[in-house]
């Protein structure tokens, strides 16, 4: 079961936040903010909305 819209609609940035945005493989939420650019997996069809396990935008 993928990300709800609704739940998408809620969910922001735990550092700045701004909006975030599903990849195609819905795998990751990127944070739509340029300055911040973290990227939050998606483990299990649950976002990890932590920090520390974040990555950065290639």
């Amino acid at each position: 079961m993928p990300i709800s819209p609704e739940l998408l609609a809620i969910l922001r940035c735990p550092k700045c936040k701004s909006e975030l945005q599903i990849d195609d493989a819905e795998t990751s939420l990127a944070c739509l903010n340029d300055e911040c650019g973290l990227v939050y997996p998606i483990r299990d069809e649950i976002p990890v909305m932590i920090i520390e396990e974040a990555t950065t935008r290639k």
